[in-house]
Parts: structure tokens; sequence; C-alpha cells
């Protein structure tokens, strides 16, 4: 069987990559700040990135921060993947990182001209945003006594475990470039999004669309983030929900 690094391989992505794959029989090395053996800053490299990596024939790319450092990330491992000899990078990226321009974004899009430039064998796999990062936002503007989203904006949200079964089916094939785009089965508006979780939660709010300003706003707006044409996911927001909020 292949021997596979995750890096972020304790994240909400990562960790049901390595539970997929080690159940398909494989050995999987997970990299993270603070998981031993393979505890590393991929930010800062260093020969612990080099022994995470000896023997490793694919790895799986999901570590990233909103705060910064991606690119130097990437850098450090995509050195070190080469040094070692591995044949498969495979790179999990964002619907819209070359239409919307959010500093996130363009940070992601950054990392994917790295991976095709790298000289290793590359695949990178586009998504929609997951449920629980929806969830996130909306459990923080449901703080304030009067749910304030953005007007005019639509998300498709995609289930993260069918986001990792077929990053799982990508890390043991071959690779295979930029591959189709992922994304949740249905477009909603931040309303729908916003009442189905207040249903969900038993929380009562009312919800006000806001306009905002910017090039990044506009981008979504105008779908830049959605790939409709490419909603091949089940998971619904509302079985999400409902598996959130029942414990299950």
């Amino acid at each position: 069987m292949t021997t596979i690094l995750v890096t972020g391989g304790t994240g909400t992505l990562g960790r049901h990559v390595v539970a997929l794959l080690r159940a398909d029989g494989h050995e999987v090395r997970v990299l993270s700040r603070h998981a031993e053996p393979y505890a590393v800053d991929l930010r800062e490299g260093g020969t612990g990135l080099d022994t995470a990596l000896a023997g490793v024939d694919t790895v799986v790319h999901c570590a990233s921060s909103p705060r910064g450092g991606d690119e130097r990330a990437a850098r450090n491992l995509i050195d070190a993947a080469r040094r070692a000899g591995a044949a498969h990078l495979v790179y999990i990226s964002i619907v819209g990182v070359d239409r919307v321009p959010l500093g996130y974004y363009r940070s992601k899009l950054a990392v994917e001209r790295l991976v095709e430039e790298s000289g290793l064998g590359w695949t990178v796999l586009r998504t929609t945003q997951f449920h629980d990062l929806v969830l996130t936002l909306l459990e923080a503007v449901a703080k304030l006594p009067v749910m304030l989203v953005p007007a005019g904006v639509s998300d498709q949200p995609v289930e993260v475990t069918e986001v990792a079964a077929r990053l799982a089916e990508l890390a043991v094939g071959a690779p295979a470039g930029r591959v189709a785009d992922m994304g949740g089965p249905e477009v909603r508006t931040f309303p729908e999004l916003a009442r189905a979780y207040l249903r969900a939660s038993g929380r009562r709010r009312p919800v006000v669309g806001v306009p905002l300003a910017g090039k990044a706003y506009r981008g979504m707006r105008a779908g830049g983030h959605l790939t409709p044409e490419r909603a091949v996911g089940k998971g619904t927001f509302e079985e999400f929900l409902e598996r959130r909020f029942s414990g299950a």
C-alpha cells in the first residue's frame, strides 16, 4: 500500500481524509503543528519536515490558514517533497479563487500555481465552502439581536466528509492536474441559510440583508464562488444542521 502524508491531518477536513485512507489500508502520516511524531510548522520547515516526508509516495496538502503564511508553507512543503522523491502532491483549494478578490483566495490561487510549477505530479481539487464554515459564520452573526447577512449573496455549502472521500480517491490515483470542481447540492441565499440555522437551533432573530462594499463582495454577488453546474454533493445544509443540533 501507499505511504501518504496528510498535512493539516487533525483539522476539519484532514482528519476525515486520514481516517478514510487508513481504513483503506494505507500507511498515513499526520503532519500538523502539534501532532507527534510529525509536529511541524510548515511555515518554518526544518529537519522535521524532511523526516516526515522520508519514504512518502503521496502528499495530501490540507493545511491552510486565513491568517497568512500559506505560500511560504507550500514552498517549504514542495521543496521537501522534491528532496524526498514524492511522486504526487494533492492540493485542496476553493471554488472562485480566480474570480473573487479576497486576500485568502489570492493566497490559495498562488499556492495552486506553486503546485502546478513544482515539477511533481500534482492534482488540485476546488470545492465550495464546507457546511461547518457556514455554521461558524452564522453562529457569529447570531450573537447580535439581529442577524445581519450579506445582501444578494448566495452560497453552495458542501459536506466535508464527501470532500474527504473525493480527496482520498484522488490521493490513491495517478496525478490528474486540475480536476472538476466539487460543489454542494444546493445554491442557497444567506437569508435562507440563516433561517435554516435559526430553526435548527431553536433561536429567534430577525434576518436582515446588508449591502457591503468592495470588489470581493461584488464577486460574490456575481456568484464567482459558486459552481451550480457541479452540484455533485449530496448532503444538504439542513441535514448537516439536524446532525449537529441533535448530537448525532
